[in-house]
């Protein structure tokens, strides 16, 4: 398919592609790391398996996505422009007729490919993908995926049985030190401890596991009476697990709601106000950050072009900056608004519309003014800075002497 595609087209396309894909696997890998360190003193706190840690990250990877999407793509196609312009091939294909608009044509193919890959990911994959998270979190901490008794702590099991573990050893399956107290519904008592002990799963009951003792001794408390003692080789206990409650179903919270529960929940005037306005809150988001993604290479050519006989990388910097901190506005735009302080149209898409007209601007100035520059003056004024403190540091550095430097005659 390539192949039909003028060599321009080609050229264009793998210079944009690649640190694309470049940078949307560092935002992604970046922001799953530090989630990950996190996540794995959550599991080793809660006594959970290793394998969970990585089924959250995989469930977290769409919410990534949508924000390493946006930004790859800026990223890269501002790097495809900056090489043309550094090396100077950008004013020879000015020179023979090409504009910024027909060079522009692959990069808007990409973006229209990744715009429809990002509604998917915000509207459908993220919210259940959301969810997902959330239930592996509460089965977590509920104790649904294997959590373990902790050694050397009691744990108290349906408020009748205090247990405690002294040593654990074969993963679990061989435990030493074990004290237990138990109290039954005829208010007996027993103390247990024993040397060693296992649990033992039963195939008649899911709910109730025997953990085998050995070696051991029974105090048994009743009404006063002096308590009997008896010692015993083996001993099974059964213990009843805790019933674990069902995880709530898909849609405590805006995020989790796909496109069609949106526009049925913030357009129903059947449903509360508070509701209403947090699901338009949520659609008018993600609605505005998928739009912005359109103006992408139009702020990546206008950051791209350093001024003549300059190899600037300001652009690259100030183009990070703009996005984080136009998609940040829009958390806070839609925070207010799900609380109903402002309408959803006013708290998102005004911001929309400035960082679009801005955007544009800038972009005019590079494509339509000769010798334009979008960031001229940050541009000057880091140069001058620049060359301010290359000077402070030739000041500083000691004079070194030479072995062929000669002192004057006397």
């Amino acid at each position: 398919m390539l192949k039909f595609l003028p060599s321009i087209d080609r050229y264009i396309l793998r210079l944009v592609v690649v640190p694309m894909l470049g940078v949307f696997a560092l935002a992604a890998s970046l922001l799953l790391l530090d989630k990950m360190l996190r996540l794995f003193d959550f599991v080793a706190v809660e006594g959970g398996p290793i394998s969970v840690v990585f089924k959250m990250l995989g469930a977290l990877i769409p919410e990534y996505a949508s924000l390493a999407i946006p930004l790859g793509l800026l990223l890269g196609v501002l790097l495809a422009f900056r090489k043309l312009a550094i090396s100077s091939e950008l004013d020879v294909l000015r020179a023979v007729g090409l504009g910024y608009g027909r060079l522009l044509r692959i990069p808007y193919v990409i973006t229209l490919l990744l715009v429809g890959l990002n509604v998917a990911l915000v509207f459908y994959i993220q919210p259940v993908s959301r969810y997902y998270y959330e239930q592996m979190e509460y089965e977590l901490r509920s104790g649904a995926l294997g959590a373990s008794i902790k050694v050397g702590e009691f744990t108290t099991l349906k408020d009748r049985m205090a247990l405690r573990i002294e040593e654990s050893e074969d993963d679990g399956r061989r435990l030493k030190g074990i004290f237990a107290r138990v109290a039954n519904d005829k208010g007996q008592v027993l103390s247990i401890s024993a040397r060693e002990g296992a649990f033992l799963a039963t195939s008649d009951s899911p709910d109730t596991i025997i953990l085998r003792l050995s070696d051991g001794t029974i105090v048994q408390e009743a009404g006063g009476r002096n308590p009997r003692v008896l010692s015993f080789t083996r001993h099974d206990l059964p213990i009843d697990l805790p019933r674990i409650e069902e995880f709530r179903e898909r849609g405590d919270a805006e995020r989790e709601y796909i496109l069609p529960e949106l526009l049925r929940i913030g357009w129903n005037d059947e449903q509360p106000s508070a509701k209403r306005a947090a699901s338009q809150a949520s659609f008018n988001f993600r609605m505005v950050e998928v739009v912005m993604m359109l103006l992408m290479p139009l702020l990546a050519v206008a950051l791209a072009i350093p001024p003549k006989r300059s190899t600037s990388a300001l652009g690259v910097f100030v183009s990070i900056v703009m996005v984080v901190s136009y998609h940040k506005v829009n958390q806070y735009g839609e925070d207010i608004a799900a609380l109903g302080r402002f309408d959803p149209i006013l708290a998102l898409w005004v911001p929309f519309a400035l960082f679009a007209l801005l955007i544009m601007w800038m972009y005019y100035r590079v494509a339509h003014v000769p010798g334009g520059q979008a960031i001229g003056a940050l541009e000057t004024a880091s140069s001058k800075l620049a060359k301010r403190l290359r000077k402070l540091f030739k000041r500083r550095q000691p004079r070194q002497v030479t072995a062929f430097e000669t002192s004057p005659a006397e």
